[in-house]
C-alpha cells in the first residue's frame, strides 16, 4: 500500500498555542498534520509559503445560515430585531417597529427558501467564512419542511444542502439539528413556523437519526429554546445526544421576556428547567447566555456546560452583554459565534467578548490574547465535536488560517505579539490563507472553490426577496 505523501507548509511565523514562533515548518500527510519542525529560517523545497501569522482554524459555534440574507436590513430606529426566526424569546411583546420589518423580511425568506437556493445561500455564507479564517461552523438548523410543514421526499433535504454546500465551500460543519415544536409555553407553531416542526420530540429524532456523518460533517442536536420545546420533551432530545456522545445546543435566556416566559409557566429559570429534565452537561453549549441569575451560573459552571457568546449578533439586537467572565470562572468553556451574521468575523467576536466586557465592568484586562483566540478556535472546536482541531500540534486535523502582519490595520507591532495583533487590531480583511484537511480553500485572500464570493452572495440573496 503507498503512503500517502507529504506536503509542507512553510509558515513564516505561527501562533504555537503559548507563543508566537518564526519560521515554522508544518508537516502535513492526509488531513493531519503529521511535525512540527520549528527554527526553520527559510522555507524548505517545495514548500508552500504562508507569509504572515498563522493559527488554528477558526471554529464559528453558532450560526444561522439563512440570516446571512438579512444583513444590512430593518436597522433604522435602532430597535431590536429579536432573535431567530420569531425573536427567540416568548413572542408575546411587541417591540417597536423596527422589529417588525426586521421580521416580516425574515419571515418572507425563511419563507422562499427550498433546498436549492439554501444551498445556494448557505455556499456562499460558507465561503465568506473560509474569507474570514473560520473552519468549522456549527449550524444551528431548523428550517426542515416545506413552507406548510409538509416533508419533502427526502424529510432531511434542507440539512443535506447545509451538509453539501459545506462540503463545496470547503469547511467542516457540524448539522445541530434543532427540535423547534411550539412558538411558546403550551403554544402550538404557528403558520409561518410549521416548516420549523416535527410535531413531537420522538419525531424528530426519528427523523435526523437518518443523517448521516461524513469526512467534513459531523451531526449534534440543539433545544432550540424552552419556549420552542415542551418541558416533558426536553430528555428526548438530551438522550438523542448522549446516547450518540454528540454535541448538544440551546439557545438560553438571550432575552429577559424568555425568562419571564419561563417564570410564570414553570416556576423557575431556563437555566433550572434545562438542568431538572438532563440537558446540561460538558457536551452542551448554552448559547448566549445572557441573562442568568448566580444560581444559573453555578449550575451551567458545575456541569461544565459550555457557553457561546456571539457579541456582534448580540449588539446588533440589543440583546444585553452575558457574564461571560463569571461563567467561565464557575466552570464553562467559552466559544464565539457570529449567529445571525450581521458581522462574519471571529477576530471581531473575540474582541467584541473582551470590550464589552470592559464597557460592562469599566475595567480592562479580563482574558489575554491567548485565551479569547482559544475560544475562538480549540474551544470552539471543542463545542462542536471536533475535539481534534483548533491547534497545531501533530495528530491534530491540519486545518489553520494565515494572518497578514502588513496591513494598514496590523503593520507595526512586533511579530512576536501577533497574538495581541490578530485579536485586538485584525479583521477578517486580513486573512491571506485558509488550509482545511491540509488542502487550500482560501491563497492570498481568493476562495479556490468559489471563484467570486461577493457574487455568490449577492445572487443567492436577491434569489430571495419579495
Amino acid at each position: 500500500m503507498t503512503e500517502t505523501p507529504l506536503r509542507t507548509y512553510w509558515l513564516e511565523h505561527a501562533w504555537l498555542g503559548t507563543r508566537v514562533e518564526p519560521g515554522v515548518a508544518l508537516e502535513v500527510r492526509g488531513d493531519r498534520i503529521a511535525a512540527v519542525r520549528t527554527g526553520v529560517p527559510a522555507p524548505p523545497p517545495g514548500a508552500e509559503v504562508l507569509r504572515g501569522l498563522t493559527l488554528p482554524g477558526l471554529a464559528n459555534a453558532h450560526s444561522h445560515a439563512f440570516h446571512r440574507a438579512l444583513r444590512g436590513t430593518a436597522q433604522a430606529g435602532g430597535a431590536s430585531p429579536g432573535r431567530g426566526v420569531d425573536g427567540g424569546g416568548d413572542g408575546t411583546e411587541r417591540a417597536p417597529e423596527s422589529f417588525w420589518a426586521w421580521r416580516d423580511v425574515m419571515y418572507a425568506i425563511a419563507h422562499r427558501l427550498t433546498p436549492d437556493s439554501y444551498f445556494a445561500l448557505a455556499r456562499a455564507t460558507y465561503a465568506e467564512m473560509a474569507l474570514a479564517g473560520i473552519t468549522a461552523v456549527g449550524e444551528f438548523h431548523y428550517l426542515h419542511h416545506a413552507p406548510d410543514g409538509t416533508r419533502y421526499a427526502d424529510p432531511n433535504a434542507m440539512g443535506e444542502a447545509l451538509i453539501d454546500a459545506a462540503g463545496e465551500a470547503g469547511i467542516r460543519i457540524t448539522l445541530l439539528d434543532t427540535a423547534y415544536l411550539s412558538s411558546g409555553f403550551g403554544q402550538p407553531p404557528t403558520a409561518r413556523q410549521l416548516r420549523f416542526s416535527d410535531g413531537t420530540a420522538d419525531a424528530w429524532a426519528e427523523r435526523c437519526s437518518v443523517l448521516k456523518e461524513r469526512d467534513h460533517a459531523r451531526i449534534g442536536a440543539a433545544v432550540h429554546s424552552v419556549r420552542a420545546v415542551p418541558a416533558q420533551q426536553l430528555a428526548t432530545v438530551a438522550r438523542w445526544a448522549e446516547e450518540r456522545r454528540a454535541p448538544l445546543h440551546v439557545h438560553l435566556s438571550e432575552q429577559t421576556a424568555e425568562n419571564d416566559a419561563c417564570l410564570a409557566a414553570h416556576g423557575r429559570t431556563p437555566t433550572r428547567l434545562l438542568a431538572d429534565h438532563g440537558v446540561l452537561g460538558p457536551r452542551t453549549t448554552g448559547v448566549h447566555n445572557t441573562h442568568l441569575t448566580e444560581e444559573d451560573i453555578r449550575l451551567i459552571g458545575s456541569t461544565a456546560t459550555g457557553t457561546c457568546m456571539c457579541p456582534t449578533t448580540e449588539r446588533d439586537l440589543a440583546d444585553g452583554i452575558g457574564p461571560a467572565r463569571a461563567l467561565q470562572t464557575a466552570g464553562s468553556p467559552l466559544s464565539l459565534g457570529s449567529d445571525s451574521h450581521a458581522v462574519i468575523d471571529l477576530l471581531e467576536e473575540a474582541r467584541a467578548m473582551e470590550l464589552n466586557e470592559r464597557l460592562r465592568t469599566r475595567m480592562r484586562g479580563h482574558w489575554t490574547a491567548p485565551d479569547l483566540l482559544r475560544a475562538a478556535s480549540a474551544d470552539g472546536h471543542a463545542a462542536l465535536g471536533w475535539e481534534d482541531a483548533g491547534s497545531l500540534e501533530p495528530g491534530a486535523l491540519a486545518d489553520f488560517t494565515t494572518i497578514a502582519l502588513d496591513s494598514v490595520r496590523t503593520a507595526g507591532p512586533p511579530a512576536s505579539r501577533g497574538a495581541e495583533t490578530a485579536v485586538f487590531a485584525a479583521t477578517a480583511a486580513d486573512v491571506r490563507h485558509t488550509v482545511v484537511g491540509g488542502r487550500q480553500i482560501v491563497r492570498d485572500g481568493a476562495h479556490t472553490r468559489v471563484p467570486d464570493v461577493p457574487r455568490a452572495l449577492e445572487e443567492a440573496v436577491a434569489a430571495l426577496r419579495v
